[in-house]
């Protein structure tokens, strides 16, 4: 039979030699990976922020000058409206007889119609192409962010 060495109280309860220093480095490595890789993070996040804003002002402009365009074709719309029928009223002052009267009632409510459906063809075009303009800045704020998210 083979003898056992039997451990020592002192032996069992001995705490294991641990190197303090390579324990050290290797908080120190994780601690400075740690820094530079929060450090990078941040300046992702300020670059999407500063990108961000920057999208938003040109929104802000871009919001600007697509509602003046609109309120311009507004106004000359009215206008148009106002001036065909104040020719409407002028022509009715000068009727001779009722059927003349619904000659010019029917020419006039056809003109009318093709110039309010011409209006709002031009109105939705110029809103679909300010509702472009307005979205560009963002999506592409957006689209560069996403990349760089995923290429991360």
């Amino acid at each position: 039979m083979a003898m056992k060495k039997s451990a020592t109280s002192a032996e069992m309860f001995e705490f294991p030699a641990f190197d303090m220093g390579k324990i050290t480095d290797t908080y120190r490595e994780f601690a400075d990976k740690s820094a530079a890789q929060s450090k990078e993070a941040y300046a992702k996040v300020k670059s999407a922020s500063e990108d961000a804003t920057k999208a938003m002002e040109a929104t802000l402009e871009s919001v600007q000058a697509g509602s003046v365009e609109l309120s311009l074709k507004a106004i000359d719309a009215a206008r148009v409206n106002t001036d065909h029928s104040l020719s409407h009223f002028e022509a009715l002052l000068g009727v001779k007889s009722v059927s003349q009267m619904i000659e010019l009632q029917t020419s006039f409510f056809r003109k009318q119609t093709e110039l309010f459906v011409d209006q709002a063809n031009a109105m939705q075009e110029s809103a679909r192409k300010v509702a472009e303009q307005v979205s560009k800045p963002v999506k592409a704020v957006t689209e560069k962010a996403m990349a760089e998210f995923k290429a991360a």
